[in-house]
């Protein structure tokens, strides 16, 4: 039993949290991780095998349009400027109508994989251009001037001769624009006594702008990359051109204040988020106020997001190359999450609680660690992971990618949208900070326990992310524009499974540790696409996790609040357990049928590099392609069924 600080005793004390703590989960001992290995050589692996290595003869071609992509994005950096949107929706056709001169049927396997999957791209993001295109539009009565003040920066981009005058006057207009909106959106002043005595009536007060809050959120966030262009086209030029500066530092101040005072003004007023608090101003004596800036006070605000819609799911479905509605596809968690349910039950027996699986969950989650060890938590059960995995011959693990890997603590701001370690060459540790409420350091403590972190150490470095880093990194490189999380988180949680199946949680705690994640997954694809569908808002969303995952309600709201508030794309919440599944029917159809051998299948998915697992299955299955891809594969129709425990191992 490990000894806790008095000052966490006083706070599980007020309150009212019993504290159970444990020795580490699955018998873990504690390590010291070697910091390079006993024969350093063995990093460097034999180079005759990558000299040979076959490879696709569309590597050119992509790597071309990769780098032809990024340097257009920095040629025209102004966010949905006219000139952004025009220049780049000509770069992805014209891309697609050279692709089609090529001669596909001449085109090995792996060139043909390619081709689909740089077809599959492009569709793709003139279809997004389509959508934003919409949003647009709908944004358009909130910021009608749009257009015209980010044309600044496109000139600016084009190299014309500056005309300090107009472009001041051009501030002074847009400013007068954004000041009448605003005013549109606020109070209607109180009409003065008498204000009607002579009879003359007053005139009509012109209506607001009609939009949703979703919109309203939406075109927030635009203004502040309106805002943030026009500074830098104002930096470019002031001090550097006396003319420019004489004339344009007045009107740039004035609209800079008024975009700021709008913005603000759209959020409050339509969107329903209350201005940041206003905080004195500290040291040098200079006395005064200011605003707290706006992400200090993110963590309270409302969760707006942005569906996507039916129509939109399909789009992103498509290019994913899932061949299931966003229905069917809660159907197949619904069914994941029955299994993790009858086994969380199992599991609760064991520990004397009958079928009351979230009083396990509870008692499970009072067994963490004392502050500060859970660094050294980490540590031992990433070293205890590398053995288990080292013992089998599942996955090929070179020596550099057990030795590069490095850990740092989480930022407390960060942890409130990202309430669990993270990982990759760089695991950050989320874990309570001395500043944190008492309420915020349990909840950490909690959510961050031996047997939740024991159960995803290896989703987060190896065999996980961080391999996958690695080897994407080293083998198909080119292939990384098509990075899709139905590949990378997909694959994580697969190793998830592949483990559940193969006796690394044997204790009932372990186990629940390990279906408090497969509940999660599950129930991610769930209120995601649900939200997304305008069948779930926000606060069900919360509600939906807490019911159904044994997170703590912080650590829900935080889940909901950084899927919906633009980090992530619509369907990536969904990718992990489907990518999953699809890696499971893929083993299933490849080694199940012995085909091919644990090594050879996990290091053909690593190497083969980041794709939908549709074209990873039509590279390594030798399936028919054709210029759009694969035929549609209905993975689940094939899964291979989850192992109950125990079973006859």
């Amino acid at each position: 039993m490990i000894r806790l600080s008095r000052t966490v005793l006083a706070a599980a004390s007020s309150l009212a949290i019993p504290l159970v703590l444990s020795a580490q989960p699955g018998g873990v001992k504690p390590t010291i991780r070697q910091n390079f290995p006993a024969d350093p050589t063995a990093s460097v692996p034999a180079l005759s095998a990558l000299v040979s290595a076959r490879t696709s003869e569309m590597v050119d071609v992509i790597a071309r349009f990769a780098s032809d992509q990024q340097v257009l994005q920095r040629r025209y950096d102004a966010p949905d400027s006219p000139a952004q949107r025009s220049r780049t929706r000509a770069f992805y056709t014209t891309w697609r109508t050279r692709l089609g001169e090529l001669a596909f049927d001449k085109l090995s396997q792996e060139g043909k994989a390619d081709y689909a999957l740089l077809e599959n791209h492009l569709r793709y993001q003139l279809e997004l251009m389509d959508r934003e295109e919409l949003q647009r539009k709908e944004m358009l009565p909130l910021l009608p001037f749009a257009d015209r003040v980010l044309a600044l920066q496109d000139a600016r981009r084009d190299l014309k001769t500056i005309d300090a005058q107009a472009s001041a006057r051009t501030l002074a207009d847009v400013t007068k624009m954004v000041d009448s909106l605003r005013a549109l959106l606020e109070p209607a002043p109180a009409r003065p006594a008498g204000d009607s005595a002579n009879g003359t009536p007053r005139a009509a007060r012109v209506p607001a702008p009609k939009v949703s809050r979703t919109v309203g959120n939406r075109a927030a966030d635009q203004l502040d990359q309106i805002r943030n262009t026009v500074g830098v086209w104002y930096r470019y030029y002031n001090g550097y051109d006396p003319l420019f500066s004489w004339w344009a530092t007045n009107p740039y101040q004035k609209l800079d204040d008024a975009m700021r005072r709008y913005a603000t003004t759209i959020r409050t007023r339509v969107v329903g988020i209350q201005p940041a608090p206003v905080v004195a101003a500290g040291g040098g004596g200079q006395g005064g106020a200011v605003q707290a800036p706006r992400n200090a006070a993110a963590a309270n605000e409302p969760i707006i997001g942005d569906p996507i819609g039916a129509e939109g799911l399909a789009a992103d479905l498509r290019h994913a190359m899932i061949p299931y509605t966003a229905d069917e596809l809660i159907a197949i968690a619904e069914k994941e999450y029955a299994f993790s349910l009858s086994e969380a039950k199992k599991a609760s027996r064991e520990m004397g609680l009958g079928d009351d699986w979230k009083a396990a969950m509870e008692k499970v989650k009072n067994m963490y660690v004392e502050p500060g060890k859970q660094p050294d938590l980490i540590r031992d059960l990433a070293n205890e992971a590398d053995a288990f995995f080292a013992k089998h011959d599942w996955v090929t693990i070179p020596a550099l990618a057990r030795e590069d890997w490095r850990m740092e603590m989480m930022a407390p701001e960060r942890q409130r949208v990202s309430p669990f370690f993270l990982g990759g060459d760089l695991i950050l540790v989320s874990y309570p900070t001395a500043d944190m409420t008492d309420e915020e350091k349990l909840m950490s403590l909690r959510g961050n326990n031996p047997f939740f972190s024991r159960a995803v150490v290896f989703h987060e470095l190896n065999p996980g992310h961080h391999l996958q880093g690695f080897m994407s990194a080293r083998y198909n490189a080119h292939r990384r524009v098509f990075s899709t999380p139905f590949w990378n988180e997909g694959q994580s949680l697969y190793w998830e499974m592949f483990l559940w199946d193969r006796d690394f949680h044997i204790t009932p705690e372990d186990r629940l540790g390990a279906l408090a994640w497969r509940m999660h997954r599950s129930a991610r694809i769930v209120f995601s696409l649900s939200f997304h569908l305008g069948k779930m808002t926000p606060e069900q969303a919360i509600e939906y996790v807490v019911d159904k995952v044994p997170f703590e309600r912080a650590n829900a709201e935080g889940e909901v609040r950084r899927s919906f508030n633009g980090s992530y794309s619509p369907i990536y919440q969904a990718a992990y357990m489907l990518g999953g599944l699809q890696l499971r029917a893929l083993y299933k159809e490849l080694v199940m049928s012995k085909k091919m051998t644990d090594r050879e299948f996990h290091d053909a998915v690593l190497q083969g590099g980041p794709m939908p697992i549709a074209m990873v299955r039509a590279r390594m299955a030798n399936v028919k392609l054709t210029r759009d891809g694969a035929a549609r594969w209905r993975f689940a129709d094939d899964l291979p069924a989850p192992r109950p425990f125990p079973s006859s191992r």
